[in-house]
């Protein structure tokens, strides 16, 4: 059976959404060095200082800022005392070559003009999101998402179990007799199951009751801690569940969350310019299968958005591990 992945490492307010958002958002907004960002460049806060010259081009810190979340998102893994240096080289060797193309004509090719064009729109946009969409997201509103989200996670009840799948109840029911006389469940899961939590011990991590298909969840949350369950049936087959913890959810901390809640609500003030924007616009799409498929993407893209922000908002997991395999309700189908 399919072996699918642990889902999200976080609890309450998981930043999945947020991560899927940023795309859309300008380096200067979303990465900027500030003391709430410590994974941004050091020293760029205060005044556009000049920190470097290239044959009498100033480098100076804002244009450092812009280029740094470019930089840097290609190499996460560089240690954080070398990523301010290792982007001012990178602009050096930038400027070291539009020089050169510059002296050797390429300003006048039609390649040039047509990324100079599409450079500016996205600087255009990029310029307009800091300042005039940005601003609107004041403090108190941040609080206000944070605080109806964290209440909504804290009323969340979750368990971790495990279980072994099995193609049939006489199967299931020999093993269960098998752990009535002390053989331990994980090793029974990885020696039997079918699924592909086994290689975790029968493990799936905390999940809440939606999480998983009904049968399994309602027999699973009746349980107690340490209890196993009859062989229970569901499409996949027989399963015998142990449950080892139950508890509610615990939202992160809001300065850890804050500044993710943020990209959040400009992504949803874009929404709305945008939306305002396409009702007087004329937008003609011309490329006729562009055309076929355009309602299609437009429903898969709201479809991942609306999954995308439920994860972020329901406090799934907490990094506690496991693997759920083919027990997860398809997102479509949940309710």
């Amino acid at each position: 059976m399919k072996n699918f992945a642990h889902r999200l490492t976080s609890p309450a307010l998981a930043l999945a959404l947020t991560a899927a958002l940023l795309a859309h958002l300008p380096p200067a907004s979303a990465q900027e060095a500030t003391p709430e960002n410590p994974e941004a460049a050091q020293n760029l806060s205060g005044e556009n200082q000049v920190v470097a010259k290239v044959n009498g081009y100033e480098i100076r810190t804002s244009e450092v800022r812009m280029a740094f979340t470019d930089v840097i998102g290609q190499l996460p893994n560089l240690p954080k005392k070398l990523r301010y240096p290792f982007v001012v080289e990178f602009l050096v060797e930038r400027h070291l070559l539009a020089q050169l193309a510059n002296k050797e004509g390429i300003a006048e090719t039609d390649d040039y003009k047509r990324r100079l064009a599409a450079y500016q729109a996205k600087a255009l946009r990029d310029s307009y999101l800091a300042q005039v969409i940005s601003p609107k997201v004041k403090e108190e509103e941040i609080k206000a998402v944070y605080e109806a989200e964290s209440k909504k996670v804290q009323e969340t009840e979750r368990v971790r179990a495990r279980h072994i799948l099995v193609a049939s109840e006489k199967e299931a029911q020999s093993i269960i007799e098998r752990l009535n006389k002390g053989e331990k469940f994980e090793d029974l899961a990885k020696q039997y199951s079918l699924d592909g939590s086994k290689d975790y011990g029968g493990d799936l991590g905390y999940f809440t009751a939606p999480e998983m298909v009904p049968a399994f969840s309602k027999a699973a949350f009746e349980l107690k801690n340490g209890e196993v369950s009859k062989p229970i049936k569901t499409d996949f087959g027989w399963h015998i569940i142990k449950l080892e913890d139950r508890k509610k959810g615990q939202a992160q901390p809001y300065d850890q969350v804050k500044g993710a809640i943020r990209n959040v609500l400009v992504r949803q003030k874009v929404n709305e310019t945008l939306a305002s924007l396409k009702d007087v616009a004329k937008v003609e799409i011309l490329d006729e299968d562009l055309k076929k498929l355009a309602d299609e993407a437009a429903k898969q893209r709201q479809q991942l958005l609306d999954q995308q922000k439920k994860k972020a908002t329901t406090g799934t997991t907490d990094g506690d591990g496991g693997n759920k395999g083919d027990l997860i309700v398809p997102e479509s189908t949940q309710q």
